[in-house]
């Protein structure tokens, strides 16, 4: 059967990186905003208007470095910071020193900062502590003192970019921890998947051979009891787990978390005609087993119709196996408003207490996945109510939608 992929990509970051793109070119057009508003107060402007000639082309090309963290590199962050930290040294050049005093901008002004916060985004905290270290090292020479106004522009920008380094990294580990969840979610899927499906097809033909070998005797006892072995084997294979789950796979890259999952599609194309769960269930009528069905086509789509029918398939032979050969069986179609039910019922021995919860243990999952595994999957539950000298009963409850759903697909066919 052929598979497909399904990939799964989440990312908090990425937002981020919009954001500083979007700042970067605000903030140049800030800086150029304020040079104009009072180049004639400089003692220097073509000084100036020199570096905005650098600063603006250089803002503009580079926006695609900033797009994701794969494309902004360490030689780029480096070379986007010198810029900056040119910027700010060039300040008391083209500036008089008592504006600068009075506590001017630099000429960078607040462009410096998303410099910083690059490195934040790229690297964490650390890189942001760095960055910002060499900012606060650039201011204190351009002023040529220590002042207030020094000091609690380079905090701002200092705690502002370790606090979004931070919580880059919560969210990259974040990221990961999710990503890995939904690979569990999905490898155990696929092998609750593959057991059922073992389940209904070897385990059921080991667990034949075991019994007819034995009834024989002889050599084909001997050939029952390596079946025997064999099924317990399988059994103890499939309850621990150790299916494996190569076609599942998470990876941490610059977009983010990635959880790639391979799917068997249940070969059922869009659009696809409903199925009567009617015609999946008469096979199973015979001489012991009773089938009670509405007059009119009890329509699901057809994927949730085969797993009910199988589901049904498995309560009987449940049946078979543990209440005996001469034990009759009863099913009940119900086709309601809400959902659509089936009942098994049998007039066996029943189930003695706890005896479920202990078959699941030794392996024996046949009402675990075989019948609550597949309703589970389609949105459905299982209920199984025995009482022993009682017999069993097994209720079916698929939800309304899905027959809603396979209703209105007959109505547009027709």
């Amino acid at each position: 059967m052929a598979k497909r992929e399904k990939v799964m990509r989440m990312s908090v970051e990425q937002p981020l990186w919009r954001a500083l793109t979007a700042y970067r070119v605000l903030t140049m057009l800030y800086a150029i905003g304020l040079f104009v508003a009072a180049h004639d107060k400089l003692d220097r402007p073509w000084l100036a208007v020199a570096y905005y000639a650098v600063l603006a082309p250089w803002t503009l090309a580079t926006l695609p470095r900033v797009a994701n963290a794969a494309s902004c590199t360490r030689r780029f962050l480096f070379a986007d910071l010198t810029v900056a930290l040119v910027g700010i040294l060039l300040t008391p050049l083209a500036d008089s020193q008592q504006r600068i005093i009075d506590g001017v901008p630099t000429l960078p002004s607040i462009w410096t900062a998303g410099s910083v916060l690059a490195f934040a985004i790229k690297g964490g905290w650390r890189w942001a502590a760095s960055a910002s270290l060499l900012v606060g090292v650039a201011n204190v020479v351009q002023r040529g003192a220590f002042s207030r106004d020094t000091l609690h522009n380079v905090l701002l920008v200092c705690i502002a970019s370790i606090a979004i380094g931070y919580v880059v990294e919560l969210a990259r580990a974040s990221e990961r921890t999710l990503a890995r969840a939904l690979e569990i979610e999905a490898a155990t899927r696929e092998r609750e998947r593959l057991a059922r499906d073992i389940h209904d097809s070897v385990l059921q033909v080991l667990a034949m051979v075991q019994r007819r070998g034995t009834a024989i005797g002889g050599e084909a006892a001997e050939l029952g009891r390596l079946a025997g072995e064999q099924e317990v084997a399988l059994r103890t294979l499939v309850a621990g787990g150790m299916m494996p789950a190569a076609s599942h796979a998470s990876e941490d890259i610059s977009q983010g978390a990635v959880v790639r999952a391979v799917e068997v599609p249940d070969d059922e194309p869009d659009g696809a005609a409903p199925c009567d769960l009617r015609s999946l269930l008469v096979p199973h009528a015979g001489a012991k087993v009773t089938l009670s069905e509405p007059g009119a086509p009890v329509l699901l789509a057809p994927g949730a119709a085969r797993e009910l029918a199988a589901a049904v398939g498995a309560a009987l032979d449940n049946v078979r196996r543990h209440a005996g050969d001469d034990a009759r069986a009863w099913i009940l179609v119900e086709d309601e408003p809400d959902e659509v039910i089936v009942t098994v019922r049998d007039d066996g021995p029943g189930i003695p207490e706890g005896r479920l919860a202990e078959a699941e243990g030794e392996g024996r999952l046949g009402v675990a996945l075989s019948i609550r595994g597949r309703l589970r999957d389609i949105g459905g539950t299982a209920e199984l109510i025995s009482v022993p000298g009682q017999g069993t009963e097994v209720e079916l409850k698929v939800p309304r939608e899905e027959a809603r759903d396979a209703r209105g697909k007959a109505g547009k066919a027709r």
